[in-house]
């Protein structure tokens, strides 16, 4: 599912999984729906437009988005030793109190 999209010059990112029609301007994201969008990311089939400068016509749109793809795309491509990492963080003390 696509959660980070460029339509109409603007960037935009669902802040609601549930509600996947309803797109909000990506200058109007907040620590919550970064966090929310880091849970999607980790769990679900996570999607997003590439970064395009010329197809986002407001600055502040080409900031958000550019870096929220670049930290997303770099997740992404990095999920699984991520997980693996913070299973092994924590294997020595389940394993021990199991």
């Amino acid at each position: 599912m696509k959660y980070l999209k460029i339509e109409e010059n603007k960037g935009h990112f669902i802040k609601d999984k549930n509600q996947p029609e309803v797109w909000n301007d990506i200058d109007q994201i907040e620590k919550d729906d970064l966090l929310k969008l880091l849970e999607y990311a980790t769990n679900e089939n996570f999607e997003l437009d590439a970064y395009d400068e010329n197809l986002l016509g407001n600055k502040a749109h080409q900031i958000i988005y550019k870096h929220l793809s670049e930290k997303f795309t770099s997740f992404l491509l990095n999920k699984d030793r991520f997980k693996d990492e913070a299973e092994n963080v924590y294997k020595d003390a389940i394993e021990k109190y199991q």
